[in-house]
């Protein structure tokens, strides 16, 4: 048992034991186990953006099984796919690895302004694969966002009811400039949508400086945000005050030092940890282990 861990799982008290037990699982897995800290592996890129995109920048990851494989080896909590790369690799790694099962996706191949991902698998496939947790993404601003909203509702209940949580990727896209989509305002804001929806575990973009709402420009001259410490503080107090576990996204790919500077001030703000894919797997394969290694070496210190 973990301090951190339990002190964490109270603010779940009214979820079920099933849940719990597979947050706890989450928790306590990998070199962050016990830390209340956590570092996610995803790869549902080559869905969304397309194999070459995704995976060409180091061609071994073309794989599914390479993965699976640099999740454990790196010592991460979990690793989160669709559900064609999760079936190619459940055999070999369910009970060895929490999984998480996407179960909503989109490619890249329409238009955006009206973003909606289709339900590409469902509860029963993450039960049958041995999976920890769901995940699914919602586009606040998107005209079909009520949609999205109805469909994670049914999901949630119906993963609570079996013991598994989910975890949501509140992603703002659609009736926004492009800036907006990462603003410290709408960050912050799809943070709370999530935590109103009933999300177990938080995945938001880390936000920037930029306010997009003209109503909410006012009231952030009183609110710290010119940090991305400042900003990942506020995102987290927007999420129940921290009563829900808040995650950050690696983002687009860049440097090394970008990377790590990141995750210096979401440790320092109290992030939860971070979900970091194409950032850690499109590097060559010793330099991924050691990006990995110098992230979870921050956010064991936090």
């Amino acid at each position: 048992m973990s301090e951190r861990v339990e002190k964490i799982l109270a603010n779940y008290a009214g979820e079920t034991p099933g849940v719990i037990g597979n947050m706890r699982r989450i928790l306590m897995h990998g070199r962050l186990g016990g830390t209340g800290k956590l570092v996610i592996l995803p790869v549902d890129q080559g869905f969304e953006h397309g194999p070459h995109r995704t995976y060409a920048p180091n061609p071994p990851t073309f794989d599914p099984a390479y993965h699976a494989k640099l999740a454990v080896e790196s010592g991460c909590n979990a690793y989160a796919a669709p559900l064609g790369m999760i079936e190619a690799i459940a055999n070999d790694y369910a009970g060895q690895l929490p999984l998480i099962l996407k179960v909503n996706n989109s490619d890249s191949l329409g238009g955006p302004d009206a973003p909606h991902s289709a339900l590409t698998s469902d509860i029963d496939d993450a039960l049958r694969l041995g999976c920890s947790a769901i995940g699914y993404t919602i586009y606040p601003g998107s005209p079909h966002r009520n949609q999205m909203y109805q469909d994670l509702r049914d999901l949630i209940r119906r993963g609570r009811a079996v013991g598994l949580p989910t975890i949501v990727w509140a992603y703002a896209r659609g009736k926004m400039s492009k800036e907006g989509e990462t603003a410290i305002d709408v960050i912050a804001y799809a943070a709370q949508i999530a935590a109103q929806l009933g999300a177990h575990m938080i995945k938001v973009k880390p936000p920037t400086a930029f306010l997009e709402q003209d109503k909410a420009k006012p009231l952030y001259k009183d609110i710290p945000h010119a940090t991305l410490e400042e900003r990942v503080r506020h995102v987290v107090q927007s999420a129940f005050n921290g009563r829900r576990i808040v995650i950050f996204s690696g983002g687009a790919s860049k440097g090394r030092e970008a990377v790590l500077d990141d995750i210096r001030a979401i440790a320092a703000g109290g992030g939860n940890g971070s979900i970091v894919g194409r950032n850690a797997f499109q590097r060559e394969h010793g330099e991924s282990l050691a990006l990995l290694d110098e992230i979870m070496s921050i956010y064991e210190k936090a």
